[in-house]
C-alpha cells in the first residue's frame, strides 16, 4: 500500500514522456476554452444604463464655476443622502444602488454620467434615472447658493444587449489561458531519457572520431 503513490507517479511520468509535446498545449486550449464558454452560459447577464446631467451657471456665476460643482456633484453622487431619495424611484434598496451605481465626470465638460448596471435592462435604467433626478433635487436646494442649476441631460434608456462578455469571448479567453498553462506545464516536462542521450552523444566524440584525430597528428 505504501509504493501506490510512488507508483502512481511513475506511470503520470512515463505517460506525460510518451505523449507528444503539442498535446499538452491542445488539451490546455479546448480544457480552457470549455470552462470559459461554459462559464459565459451559465453566468446571468449584465446590463448598463447610464444617465447624463450638466451643471449650468446662472447669471451670478461662469463656466469655470459650473464645472468645479459638476466635479462636487459626482463625488456626492453616490452618497446615502442622495440615494436615500434614489431607492424610492428606483424602487431597490439602497445597498444595491451603493454596489451598481457609479458615477464619472469630465475635466472639460460640467457634466457628471450616472451608470447603473443590473442582471435586469429596465432596472439598470430605472436606478441610473432615479439617481440622476436625485442628485438634480439636491443640487437644486442649494442652487440659491452655488448659483449653479444641474439639469437632466440625456435620460438612461432601456439598453437591449448585455454588457458582460458572450459565451464566446469567455471561451476565447479560457482557451487562450489553457493554452498559456500547457505552455507553461511542456516547459516543465520532464525530459525523455533519448533525448537527454542524443544530446550526450552530439557533446562527446565518438571512439571512432577520436582515432582519425589522432592519425593525423
Amino acid at each position: 500500500m505504501t509504493d501506490t503513490p510512488a507508483r502512481q507517479h511513475r506511470q503520470v511520468t512515463a505517460l506525460s514522456r510518451a505523449l507528444p509535446p503539442w498535446s499538452l498545449l491542445a488539451a490546455g486550449a479546448v480544457a480552457g476554452g470549455l470552462l470559459g464558454g461554459t462559464y459565459g452560459l451559465v453566468r446571468t447577464p449584465a446590463y448598463t444604463a447610464t444617465s447624463y446631467v450638466v451643471a449650468v451657471p446662472t447669471e451670478k456665476s461662469d463656466t469655470a464655476t459650473a464645472l468645479g460643482f459638476a466635479q462636487a456633484y459626482g463625488r456626492v453622487a453616490p452618497q446615502l443622502a442622495v440615494l436615500g431619495d434614489a431607492q424610492v424611484w428606483a424602487g431597490v434598496p439602497v445597498k444595491t444602488l451603493q454596489d451598481n451605481v457609479r458615477t464619472a465626470t469630465s475635466p472639460d465638460a460640467p457634466m457628471v454620467s450616472v451608470t447603473a448596471t443590473s442582471s435586469r435592462p429596465d432596472e439598470a435604467a430605472d436606478m441610473a434615472n432615479a439617481v440622476a433626478r436625485a442628485l438634480t433635487r439636491h443640487a437644486g436646494d442649494t442652487e440659491q447658493s452655488t448659483h449653479v442649476e444641474l439639469q437632466q441631460f440625456a435620460r438612461a434608456v432601456r439598453p437591449t444587449e448585455p454588457s458582460s462578455a458572450s459565451a464566446a469571448v469567455t471561451g476565447l479567453v479560457g482557451a487562450s489561458a489553457g493554452g498559456l498553462l500547457g505552455g507553461l506545464a511542456l516547459l516543465v516536462r520532464p525530459r525523455r531519457p533519448a533525448d537527454r542521450a542524443g544530446r550526450n552523444a552530439a557533446a562527446v566524440p565518438g571512439p571512432a572520431v577520436a582515432a582519425d584525430t589522432h592519425g593525423q597528428l
